[in-house]
């Protein structure tokens, strides 16, 4: 349970701190003969501050909670 709550605990201050996260999404594949394009679009989410806070108050919990 510990380790769990290390884990919540980071992934809480992190999205505290960066506010979200990005990533790439290839949306569209051609290939005509030896011709290949393809398009990839950059998807960002945004993660709540009270998710957060929420995830940073569990892990604290967790870890306090692990130690009894």
């Amino acid at each position: 349970m510990r380790t769990i709550g290390i884990v919540v605990l980071a992934i809480g201050i992190l999205a505290l701190a960066y506010g979200g996260f990005s990533y790439n999404k290839q949306t569209h594949d051609a290939k005509v003969g030896p011709l290949s394009i393809s398009v990839t679009e950059k998807q960002q989410v945004n993660v709540p501050v009270w998710a957060g806070v929420a995830l940073a108050v569990v892990g604290a919990g967790l870890l306090i909670g692990g130690r009894k």
